[in-house]
């Protein structure tokens, strides 16, 4: 028998967006983490050493060797000179943040399922009791662009058009980034340049985008924003809050907080590049 396909989520829904604004003083049960999966909130923040690297891309070979240094060490590293317009990221932040300040019922419009994960969400697992992650999210999917559901696209029901290409606008160019990623990234392991952006489909290759919110916290040590994981794909590339910090990734049996560089975009070696990087050296 195949898989079955669900389309429905295992259990009411509940936005902790609206938890938060509750006032609630003490968080539901379903939200709170066994102490073993909570990290500190504070290691590693005032190490000198818990720094993750910066790699300016617009050093040539230097880039090269940086980024084979960060993948080896950390598996993550913080690009600057990038060549993402500035004024375009704080369009695509704001648009949002607009989203996100919308009454309840607005967004409800476009709540998503499991069957796609496409548009607003407020949890990723579809185990029954699961417990869930302090946070809500919007889901889209950029490439291919047959896999776009244009009623969930970007799902904005202010300023559609505008909002529409802004998100579009900002997709585009983070899309040429992890490209130019690709291509540091097959140098850095020996191959030829197009080596890995033709591994992953080379112009049918896949990419989505995931807008995050994290509602304030009544009891945070209890909580987390999203769970400890290792992301299944090629790359990510994040645009974290410089304001407030709260990602932290793991490193030496320890969680170290990331402190985010403002403008910079914090880059995550995801498992399959992971793998070819011991396919290529020779790890068996």
């Amino acid at each position: 028998m195949g898989s079955v396909q669900l389309v429905e989520w295992p259990e009411a829904i509940v936005r902790v967006q609206a938890l938060s604004e509750s006032g609630l003083t003490a968080i539901p049960a379903g939200y709170i983490r066994p102490q073993a999966e909570l990290p500190s909130l504070s290691t590693g923040v005032d190490a000198a050493d818990a720094s993750i690297p910066v790699v300016d891309l617009e050093t040539g070979g230097e880039a090269v060797a940086a980024v084979a240094e960060a993948c080896r060490a950390w598996g993550f590293f913080q690009v600057v000179n990038h060549g993402v317009d500035p004024s375009l990221v704080e369009r695509a932040v704001e648009v949002w943040r607009e989203f996100f300040r919308l009454p309840m019922e607005a967004k409800q419009a476009y709540s998503n399922s499991p069957a796609t994960y496409e548009g607003y969400g407020s949890r990723l697992g579809v185990d029954k009791g699961a417990i869930l992650d302090w946070g809500d999210y919007f889901f889209l999917h950029l490439l291919p662009e047959k896999f776009k559901n244009q009623e969930k696209w970007p799902g904005l029901p202010t300023h559609y058009e505008q909002s529409k290409t802004t998100v579009q606008e900002y997709g585009d160019e983070l899309v040429k980034l992890c490209q130019r990623l690709m291509k540091l990234l097959s140098l850095s392991l020996g191959l030829d340049v197009n080596r890995l952006p033709a591994a992953f489909g080379g112009d049918d290759v896949g990419a989505t985008l995931r807008a995050n919110y994290y509602p304030k916290c009544p009891q945070p040590e209890l909580a987390l924003g999203l769970s400890a994981h290792s992301d299944p794909g090629g790359i990510t590339v994040l645009l974290a809050d410089d304001a407030v910090k709260g990602l932290q990734i793991r490193k030496d049996d320890r969680w170290v907080m990331v402190q985010p560089l403002p403008g910079a975009f914090t880059v995550n070696i995801g498992d399959q590049i992971q793998y070819t990087r011991a396919w290529s050296i020779g790890w068996w």
